[in-house]
């Protein structure tokens, strides 16, 4: 099954280019794989599946089902016509608690749709992204569109921005976070040393 790939600090993004930034939550991504026969069949964290049976995640199943499977699955497939075979989809699982991983059990969770990857065609560019599920309640909000510059990045490392984590800055073929200092030093607080070890 697919693995989201690693996004890169501040310093791999493309000055002067142009590019979409997203909210960055904090929490766990979560994939979740469709097919046309088999429907959506197969739910991963970052590393690896799990099912009904996992405690910590498996409350995002039918909050997943009931908040936007249908509705991915049929934008996609109006969008590519039915030569789709495969769709995974990315969100991000967190509850008002949840820190570098870390959930409560107890609380309430939330599910946000980040990505998109079409078996063969890959991951959807930044702006069809926008443009296909951009309306949805349950989809990744856009923050800044504009190009990539070193003051957009000070800002939102300032809290310039209404983002407590940080972004996800994304062009069409780059993408790179930006996180606050607030949160930085919310890690090294909660974890010292090995705080660098949570921030990516």
């Amino acid at each position: 099954m697919l693995a989201y790939p690693s996004i890169p600090g501040w310093k791999a993004s493309r000055i002067g280019e142009p590019c979409l930034a997203f909210y960055k939550y904090d929490g766990s991504n979560l994939r979740w794989e469709w097919s046309p026969k088999r429907n959506w069949y197969k739910f991963g964290s970052r590393t690896q599946l799990f099912d009904h049976t996992s405690d910590q995640f498996k409350d995002a199943i039918p909050m997943f089902h009931e908040k936007m499977a249908d509705d991915i699955a049929s934008i996609v497939c109006k969008e590519h016509g039915r030569k789709v075979e495969r769709i995974v989809a990315f969100t991000e699982y967190f509850g008002p608690s949840s820190f570098a991983g870390w959930h409560d059990l107890t609380e309430q969770k939330d599910l946000v749709l980040i990505d998109v990857s079409v078996y063969k065609k890959g991951f959807m560019e930044p702006r069809k992204f926008v443009n296909l599920f951009g309306d949805k309640e349950w989809t990744a909000k856009v923050v800044y569109e504009g190009n990539m510059n070193k003051q957009f990045i000070e800002d939102v490392r300032h809290g310039a921005y209404p983002v407590y984590e940080g972004v996800v800055c994304k062009g069409n073929d780059w993408n790179a976070k930006v996180k606050t200092y607030e949160y930085l030093n919310r890690l090294k607080n909660r974890f010292g040393d090995e705080w660098e070890k949570y921030a990516e």
